[in-house]
């Protein structure tokens, strides 16, 4: 496992995931896994739309405490691995460390000039792109350095279920990026408070497009039978609507 730095997000302090994520990130780290929004829901329909990724070279992008990568690891990907949050880099360093996973700090808005170009067979990003406010030049970062065939696979809010929570739209049309915040529950106390970007369906389609990407998958989950025993309210919740989408694109 590495320990680079790349991206010194220090010299831009308001990143709103990592201002975030800084706030709880133990908690985050501890609850995550078993989390019915994630390990029920989010996290089963991304693993659906990446496949088999034995013997895959494979980029976690916004890689949280880890998860994602270690489960990456034990299917038989090789894993690289980054994140804008210091804590949540080293959480993922602890929770990788007998892995065959390389993590480095870095952000998703900048230029990703550690990594080369045609690296990864795959490339997976969950749920950290709401916290990009411009999506093209992060999905032409993912086109250089994806090999040609390469897929990408990741899962954002959905547009419209924030659309609808006038917390979220405030005042602005749906067709307009906003930047809002909520405190979130569900993890503890303090309840962090959590800045992301809400935007229209066309905006993330089209910044796909324009860089080169091929959609050929877009999933609105539901929930795995599962939760309806551990969490029944919101099995009902996200059987009548969608919380995320997930979308895989391909190279050409």
């Amino acid at each position: 496992m590495s320990t680079d730095t790349h991206n010194d997000p220090s010299a831009t302090p308001e990143l709103p995931g990592r201002a975030a994520y800084t706030q709880f990130a133990d908690r985050y780290a501890q609850i995550v896994p078993e989390k019915p929004h994630n390990a029920l829901y989010e996290r089963p329909a991304t693993a659906a739309l990446l496949g088999d990724v034995s013997g895959l070279d494979v980029l976690d992008a916004g890689c949280g405490p880890g998860i994602v990568s270690a489960e990456l690891a034990h299917r038989g990907a090789r894993v690289k691995s980054f994140d804008v949050t210091p804590a949540m880099v080293e959480l993922a360093r602890e929770r990788c460390a007998s892995l065959n996973v390389e993590i480095a700090q870095g952000d998703l808005g900048q230029p990703l000039a550690w990594l080369g170009d045609a690296q990864f067979d795959r490339i997976v990003c969950s749920l950290a792109l709401d916290y990009v406010e411009r999506l093209a030049p992060t999905f032409a970062e993912f086109h250089r350095v994806a090999r040609p065939g390469a897929q990408l696979v990741f899962s954002m809010a959905h547009p419209m279920r924030d659309w609808i929570d006038t917390r979220t739209r405030g005042k602005r049309t749906y067709f307009e990026t906003t930047r809002f915040g909520l405190h979130w529950g569900g993890f503890g106390e303090p309840k962090p408070y959590v800045e992301a970007y809400r935007r229209p369906l066309a905006d993330i389609v089209n910044a796909l497009r324009e860089t080169g990407w091929q959609i050929d998958a877009m999933v609105e989950p539901k929930p795995v039978p599962e939760m309806k025993a551990v969490a029944p309210a919101l099995y009902t919740e996200l059987s009548l609507a969608p919380a995320f989408i997930c979308i895989r694109a391909r190279r050409d």
